[in-house]
C-alpha cells in the first residue's frame, strides 16, 4: 500500500510509492509518454507515465485528464536535478476525481479585469500562489515577533461609533438605530489596551472609502498596530526597524523557493537589517527642493516625493517630524518644536512607499482638549479616549504597518491587488 502524502513532503520517500490528492496543473504527450504537472497546494510535481509500464486502463485514464481535472496520483519518488523542487513522480497510477471540461484560465495571455473577475480561479497560479504563501510567512513572523518581545494580541472592534482619525473617508452602516462606521484603525483601542496590558498589538481588516485607483491602494486591508506604554519616541523606532528586518529576514529564510519563482532581487532584501536610516521632515523637503521638486514646507509627501527620497537609500528610511499640521490629532509635538510631531514614516525602497506611520501619543490632558477643539472632536463621543489620559496617562508610542504593502515590497509586485486573496478596490467587489 503506498503512503499518501503532500508534494511539499516527497522528498522523504525517495524510493517509495506515494499517493498524492491533487490537480493537473498542465499536461503534454510524446506519444508513448505523458508528463503531468500536478498540483496540490504545497508545490507542483511532474508526474511521468510510460505507455509500456502501466495497465491500458490507466494509460487511457491519464490521457482523458484536463486542465484543473483532479485526481489521486500514485507513483514512485524519484530524484531529479532538472525540476525545480528537486524531486519528480514515476506513475504507476491515476485514480480520477473529477474532470474538468473549459478551464477559463488557459495557459495564454489575459487580462487584468478577467483575471480579477476569476479571482478565485486565478489564486491556482503558480504566480498567486508564491504571494499567498509569503504573505502567510510575513503574518506568521509577525506573530512570532511580538509574541517574543512579551506583547499580547487584542482585537480591535470593526464596527466603531466614530472616526479614528477625524477624516471623512468612512463607510458608513447602521447599527439598529445609531449611526457605526467600519473601522479605520484599531489605534485608538490599543492605547486603552496598552494600559491594561503594557504592550499590545492588534491584527485585523481595516477600511477606507477613500476613490483612489492607485497601486499601492485598497478600500479593504489588513493592519498590525502596536501601541506600547511607557514607551517614547526613539525607542519605538528602534522597535519598528527591528520588527521589520525580522520580517524580512524571515521571508528569506522560509520563501527562498517562492521568492526565486517571483525573481525577485534578493540581494535587495539581503540588506534590510540593522539600523535604518533617518532623514527629519526639513532634510526631505530640502532634498527634494534640491532635486527640483516643486514643493514647500507645510506639504505632504506624494509617491513621487517618497520614491525621490527612497531611491537615495539601499534601505527603508524613517522619515520623521512632520508638520503637527500635516498629522493626526493625538501626536505628541517635540517639546523643544511644537510645530513638528514626535513621528515617523518608513518609506520601503524601490517605490514601494510608506509601509509604517507612527508615532508618540500625546498624553496629557489639557493638549488633547486643546487638540479636540482644534479638530472639531466631539467629547461625547471620545470620552473614554479622554478618560486614557485623565486615569493614570503614561508615556506611550504605537505604530501601524500596512500588509498588503509589505507583501507588494517584498514580493517586488507592481500592484496591491494581488496581495490580498479576495481584494476590495474601487468599484470591484466581486468575487
Amino acid at each position: 500500500m503506498s503512503n499518501k502524502c503532500l508534494v511539499r513532503e516527497v522528498g522523504q520517500y525517495v524510493g517509495q510509492e506515494v499517493t498524492i490528492g491533487c490537480w493537473v496543473h498542465n499536461k503534454r504527450s510524446s506519444g508513448k509518454i505523458q508528463f503531468l504537472q500536478l498540483r496540490d497546494g504545497t508545490g507542483f510535481i511532474q508526474g511521468v507515465m510510460v505507455k509500456q509500464e502501466v495497465e491500458e486502463e490507466i494509460w487511457l485514464a491519464a490521457k482523458e485528464l484536463t486542465q484543473e481535472s483532479s485526481l489521486y496520483a500514485t507513483g514512485i519518488v524519484r530524484e531529479e536535478e532538472r525540476s525545480p523542487s528537486g524531486f519528480e513522480l514515476t506513475l504507476t497510477g491515476v485514480k480520477v476525481i473529477h474532470l474538468t471540461k473549459d478551464y477559463p484560465i488557459t495557459p495564454k495571455e489575459h487580462g487584468v479585469d478577467f483575471l480579477m473577475d476569476h479571482r478565485h480561479l486565478w489564486m491556482r497560479a503558480p504566480r498567486q500562489r508564491a504571494i499567498l504563501v509569503i504573505r502567510n510567512e510575513i503574518i506568521r513572523s509577525v506573530h512570532q515577533f511580538f509574541n517574543e518581545k512579551g506583547f499580547t494580541m487584542v482585537d480591535a472592534p470593526i464596527l466603531t461609533p466614530s472616526s479614528c482619525e477625524g477624516t471623512t473617508e468612512l463607510f458608513h452602516t447602521k447599527y439598529f438605530e445609531e449611526d457605526a462606521f467600519l473601522s479605520q484603525s484599531g489605534q485608538l483601542y490599543m492605547e486603552a489596551a496598552a494600559m491594561a496590558l503594557g504592550r499590545v498589538y492588534s491584527f485585523g481588516p481595516t477600511f477606507r472609502a477613500e476613490k483612489s485607483k492607485t497601486r499601492r491602494h485598497l478600500i479593504e486591508f489588513w493592519m498590525i498596530e502596536p501601541e506600547m506604554a511607557f514607551v517614547e519616541h526613539e525607542e519605538s523606532l528602534q522597535i519598528q526597524q527591528q520588527f521589520i528586518s525580522h520580517i524580512v529576514q524571515s521571508v528569506l529564510k522560509n520563501c527562498q523557493k517562492e521568492l526565486k519563482f517571483l525573481k525577485r532581487d534578493l540581494s535587495k532584501l539581503e540588506q534590510v537589517t540593522g539600523d535604518f536610516p533617518r532623514i527629519t521632515y526639513d532634510e526631505a523637503i530640502q532634498f527634494l527642493q534640491d532635486k527640483d521638486f516643486d514643493i514647500k514646507w507645510g506639504e505632504d509627501f506624494g509617491a513621487p516625493h517618497e520614491t525621490a527620497i527612497a531611491e537615495h537609500y539601499d534601505k527603508p528610511v524613517f522619515i520623521t517630524h512632520y508638520p503637527t499640521e500635516l498629522k493626526s490629532f493625538y501626536m505628541k509635538p517635540d517639546p523643544e518644536r511644537p510645530e513638528v510631531v514626535l513621528c515617523a514614516d518608513l518609506i520601503a525602497p524601490e517605490g514601494y512607499g510608506e509601509i509604517i506611520g507612527g508615532s508618540q501619543r500625546i498624553d496629557d490632558v489639557q493638549l488633547m482638549e486643546q487638540r479636540f477643539a482644534e479638530h472639531k472632536l466631539s467629547e461625547e463621543a471620545y470620552q473614554w479616549y479622554m478618560d486614557l489620559r485623565t486615569y493614570g496617562s503614561v508615556p506611550h508610542s504605537g505604530f501601524g504597518l500596512g500588509l498588503e504593502r509589505t507583501v507588494a515590497w517584498i514580493c517586488g509586485l507592481e500592484h496591491v491587488r494581488e496581495t490580498i486573496p479576495f481584494p476590495r478596490l474601487l468599484y470591484r467587489m466581486y468575487p
